[in-house]
């Protein structure tokens, strides 16, 4: 069983400029990404999928394969993370090359671990799915959220849930956009079915401002002590 890790890393960043390869806490940001691949030692090949020469030299630092650039088609704003990964499986096809399954890793997630690669595909072949999305439980119940209404005034979304106690809703939860584990034969299928792996909360962070990025800075501090 052949498998892959894809990292996605295009060199556009709008909100934080060259977030990819902007150095957190003395390495570049996607640095963690392409070591904790390597250290799950789960893949026959950790690659960058990136548009821009800079990233590409530094995944090669880093123990990343770059077999080939991205093309324009999917470095553009409107391509999704699935043109992305779909776009990679036909250009090794091209070669004679076909994974079994892969894992789809975003470049900003530095703590990302091999120890939680791992221990999420595990519970990926275990469940059986075609694919596994790692996810973090709301911190409240999103069944009792408030919307503010058409006089402007305050309501329950869903009013029934108003007086009911926080252990008596069912737990829901969120992506938390760092990772995916598919099968290769299924990606992209109608009825596919999805497995999930609960994240510990101190492990998540989106890091789309600067704001973000701070406090990734913060956490990071806490857990390496």
């Amino acid at each position: 069983m052949r498998s892959i890790a894809i990292i996605t890393a295009r060199g556009g960043s709008k909100r934080i400029p060259r977030k990819n390869v902007k150095s957190f806490m003395g390495k570049p940001m996607i640095a963690y990404a392409i070591a904790a691949a390597l250290e799950s030692k789960l893949f026959d090949e950790v690659m960058v999928s990136t548009d821009d020469s800079e990233i590409a030299a530094i995944a090669k630092e880093n123990g990343a394969a770059v077999p080939f650039m991205r093309s324009a088609a999917t470095s553009n704003d409107y391509a999704t993370t699935a043109d992305v990964l779909n776009e990679v499986i036909a250009e090794y096809g091209k070669s004679g090359v076909a994974f079994d399954s892969f894992c789809c890793i975003y470049p900003c997630v530095p703590f990302l671990t091999g120890d939680l690669l791992r221990a999420a595909h595990t519970a990926f072949v275990s469940s059986g799915a075609d694919s596994l999305m790692p996810v973090v439980k709301y911190s409240f119940p999103i069944q009792r959220a408030l919307r503010r209404n058409a006089e402007g005034f305050l309501e329950y979304r869903e009013p029934e849930n108003k007086l009911k106690r926080s252990q008596d809703l069912e737990p829901m939860y969120h992506d938390v956009g760092m990772f995916y584990f598919h099968k290769t034969a299924s990606f992209c299928a109608k009825n596919a079915r999805m497995a999930m792996f609960e994240m510990p909360e101190e492990r998540v962070q989106d890091i789309d401002t600067m704001d973000d990025w701070k406090m990734a800075e913060l956490k990071y501090k806490v857990l390496k002590g």
